[in-house]
């Protein structure tokens, strides 16, 4: 019975080995593929994670400035030319030499003040002869108004006695040669009035109060009437009280420069000296080869330390523009369709705009349309930015105005 007990023991273990082994393997097999699903589905979690965190590393991160309303623009420096009030060249009227001079360069003189005298012994002879021909002239109408008279009274007293001692043809032809006696007194009178004239130009005078600002002769020089291709005036006289100094102003400011608007002059000789000036009047005319607007200033110089022909820097004090808009130069792009700024919109892209430059400062420009005092501008933008594209924000304080920024992209900007 035992026996039986321990075969029929034996026999049911070995018809249930099998079994049990295959429900093992089972089990493996579906922890196998369990494990293997588990796999995949972290590798794709892994890739979506790391498309997303490329996809976030690919967004620019900038910084914003706010524009500066208000910009008070530094004073427009423009070169200038400081010329006399009065200038005048003096040349020789009449043939001669030069007998002395009087005043040198830099001597002050006043209105008529002799500056030298011309010997002119040609013009000296002719005004002798132009006299003798006067005094033959006035002989000569003389006795043709005795003629004439005696002729017109033969012809009354024979018309009264109803005879004719003397024809009338006679008697008109006397009346004649009075009248052209008189012309040629009037005229010899007239030769010698011009040789007079031109005795006066023997002496040189200054024309108004000034400086002698050259003298171009010396004693026993010889002097043309009216001076000659190489020959140069014989004085230069300045009136130095008041200095015009002339600018040309771009075409860009043209508008904002009026009669009236206070100007300053620096000489690059005199360091640290200013000196006022004002705008008198322009040229209400733009030139076309420099696009430029003619300006002209008025400098009193009391002092006579301005000198004529002098460059000076002239500041002008420019009102500020009411819309303009001081930007850094770094947030500028140059593009082919012309100069622009990006700007970070609520929907935290960028936008490229169009401005126009009013004047460039060197480390700040000047934008005077295209950009509004209450939009944030991207300083130092990327190149491969472009428009739309979205951007990550710093460098401003506080929560970024109509952007709202997620705490992960926050986070990100910190670092």
């Amino acid at each position: 019975m035992e026996e039986m007990s321990e075969a029929g023991l034996k026999k049911l273990e070995d018809k249930r080995g099998p079994s049990a082994l295959g429900l093992l393997g089972a089990i493996a097999l579906i922890l196998m593929v369990g494990l293997a699903a588990w796999g995949i589905v972290n590798r794709k979690h892994a890739e979506t994670r790391l498309a997303q965190r490329t996809d976030e590393s690919a967004i620019p991160t900038v910084a914003v400035i706010m524009p500066r309303v208000g910009a008070t623009q530094e004073p427009l420096v423009l070169p200038g030319d400081i010329q006399a009030w009065y200038w005048a060249p003096i040349y020789g009227q009449v043939n001669g030499y030069v007998k002395a001079w009087y005043k040198d360069i830099g001597a002050y003189v006043k209105k008529g003040d002799l500056l030298a005298v011309i010997e002119t012994p040609e013009l000296d002879a002719h005004v002798l002869q132009a006299r003798a021909l006067l005094v033959k002239a006035k002989t000569n109408e003389r006795l043709a108004q005795i003629t004439a008279n005696r002729w017109n009274a033969l012809w009354a007293a024979g018309s009264r006695r109803r005879l004719e001692p003397v024809s009338r043809q006679e008697t008109d032809v006397t009346d004649l040669d009075l009248s052209a006696a008189h012309a040629a007194t009037l005229a010899a009178q007239g030769e010698l009035d011009r040789l007079n004239a031109l005795e006066g130009f023997k002496r040189l005078v200054a024309p108004f109060d000034g400086v002698v600002t050259a003298r171009r002769t010396d004693v026993g020089a010889f002097v043309r009437a009216n001076g000659v291709a190489d020959q140069p005036e014989m004085f230069e006289v300045a009136d130095i009280h008041m200095m015009r100094v002339y600018v040309r102003v771009p075409q860009l400011y043209a508008s904002r420069i009026h009669a009236g608007m206070k100007a300053e002059l620096h000489l690059p000789g005199l360091p640290g000296r200013v000196f006022p000036a004002v705008v008198k009047t322009t040229a209400a005319s733009i030139n076309l080869d420099s696009r430029t607007l003619l300006v002209e200033l008025w400098a009193p110089n009391p002092k006579h330390e301005l000198y004529p022909g002098t460059y000076a820097d002239v500041y002008f004090d420019l009102p500020p523009l009411s819309d303009a808009v001081d930007i850094p130069s770094s947030a500028l792009i140059f593009q082919d369709n012309g100069l622009q700024v990006a700007v970070v919109g609520a929907d935290g892209r960028a936008h490229l705009k169009n401005v126009t430059i009013g004047r460039d400062m060197g480390a700040n420009v000047i934008v005077t349309s295209g950009l509004s005092p209450h939009e944030w501008v991207i300083d130092s933008p990327p190149d491969a930015l472009n428009d739309g594209d979205r951007v990550r924000v710093v460098g401003h304080h506080g929560v970024f105005p109509g952007l709202e920024q997620s705490h992960e992209q926050m986070a990100f900007a910190d670092k």
